[in-house]
C-alpha cells in the first residue's frame, strides 16, 4: 500500500510493507508486522530529498497493522519536514 500526501510544499510518500525479516541477534523470525518506508520530495521535483527512510514503532518493533504503519510513517515524515525545514506545526 502506497499513499502520497502534500504537506507544506513537500510530497510525502508512505509505502507500507510487511516485515517478516530475521531478528538482529537471533535465528528465529522477528515479530511479524508492518513497516513504513518514507520518501520526501520537494513538490514538483522527481528526486527525493533523502534516501528512503524505514520506520517501525518505538524500540524497533514493527507496527501491528497496515493502518498504524501508514499513519506512523506520515507522522514521522511531517516531523522531519517541520524539524529540518523550519515549518511551524499547525
Amino acid at each position: 500500500m502506497t499513499r502520497s500526501y502534500d504537506y507544506e510544499g513537500f510530497t510525502l510518500e508512505v509505502c507500507v510493507q510487511s516485515n517478516v525479516g530475521i531478528g538482529p541477534k537471533q535465528l528465529e523470525p522477528a515479530r511479524r508486522g508492518y513497516v513504513a518506508i518514507v520518501r520526501i520530495f520537494l513538490a514538483a521535483y522527481p528526486v527525493a530529498v533523502f534516501s528512503p527512510l524505514r520506520f517501525g514503532e518505538a524500540g524497533g518493533r514493527p507496527f501491528a497493522t497496515e493502518a498504524d504503519a501508514l499513519m506512523g510513517g506520515f507522522s514521522a515524515a511531517r516531523r522531519i519536514v517541520d524539524d529540518l525545514f523550519g515549518h511551524d506545526r499547525h
